[in-house]
């Protein structure tokens, strides 16, 4: 019944950001992310924990607002992109401007695939959408939520300009089959797992349990890694903006995945530096020091147990 509730509450709200004008839709996204600040405790102890280890040298107070505004975004960016799913292709390619788009497209030039790389940052689900209209579509690396009934609604979001989703089960070789076909994957690397493939890198220097596949499959096949962010710029317009690809290690490097690992690792902390409202810091990311903490249920629920960068070969 619960999961029920849930889809039809979303459902209408979709219904109500269709006509809402954007200025109202941000305004009700802000608002109902800071109800959460407000109450949900857990979770904003979280982020407080994180800032304060992250920006050991910022006031206590600005590291108050950094969290506050974090969760003001995540309300947004849940109003936005039930807004975005809603209009038309061309509208949704005239409300983003986009920078570095040519190096996208020379990645894809080589012919051995593309793994773009990204984290919970900025409007990342949006940024997904625009590149399948300004590129081509992609293969969105994700774990089911707990709500099936939600779960397809998103798929569906997801799929709206042409992308396929790709869960869990046998996520390695259906990503080593598309990069053969020349085409672009979809990852995000910033959720702390606990599979097999998990390797420590530094982030915010803590080392931070991430997901070694996407420099194991660079390896492997030749692809090559961009990282890719969207901004808000406001009024419901963004920029999405491709960095330049990751140089992969030289053959004599004694650790070539850590290696790689940690160089996209490094790209999505410069930006969470530049903009650190626009990250999840309510996420658990750094565990190793953090086994008293209470137990908390992670912000993107999944419906498999898993973390959402697991990649199990086979299953």
């Amino acid at each position: 019944m619960r999961h029920r509730l849930e889809y039809a509450a979303v459902r209408a709200l979709i219904v109500a950001v269709r006509v809402m004008p954007v200025r109202l839709v941000r305004a009700c996204g802000t608002a109902l992310g800071l109800a959460f600040y407000t109450l949900d405790g857990a979770h904003r102890r979280i982020a407080h924990r994180n800032l304060a280890a992250a920006f050991p040298a910022r006031p206590a107070g600005e590291r108050r607002a950094i969290a506050r505004a974090a969760f003001g975004h995540f309300g947004r960016l849940l109003f936005e992109l039930l807004r975005f799913a809603t209009l038309t292709p061309e509208r949704m390619l005239a409300s983003v401007e986009v920078d570095g788009v040519e190096r996208s497209r020379l990645a894809y030039a080589q012919g051995k695939g593309v793994l773009f790389v990204t984290g919970h940052f900025g409007y990342w689900e949006i940024q997904a959408m625009v590149h399948a209209l300004q590129v081509e579509p992609v293969a969105i690396l994700a774990r089911a939520l707990d709500n099936p009934y939600l779960n397809r609604l998103l798929e569906t979001i997801r799929q709206r300009t042409g992308n396929t989703v790709v869960y869990r089960r046998g996520t390695i070789r259906r990503v080593m089959r598309t990069l053969h076909e020349g085409r672009g994957v979809a990852v995000l690397i910033d959720q702390h797992i606990m599979s097999r493939d998990a390797i420590y890198v530094d982030f915010f220097e803590r080392p931070a349990a991430t997901t070694s596949a996407v420099a194991a499959l660079a390896l492997r096949t030749g692809a090559p890694v961009v990282p890719v962010f969207a901004l808000p710029l406001g009024s419901g317009r963004y920029r999405l903006i491709y960095e330049h690809a990751i140089e992969p290690p030289g053959p004599d490097s004694p650790d070539a995945v850590r290696e790689l690992t940690q160089r996209c690792t490094d790209v999505l902390e410069m930006y969470v530096r530049r903009h650190p409202e626009l990250w999840l810091w309510m996420h658990r990311r750094w565990r190793e020091d953090d086994q008293a903490a209470e137990h908390v249920a992670g912000m993107f629920p999944s419906g498999d147990g898993g973390d959402a960068a697991q990649a199990d070969e086979g299953k």
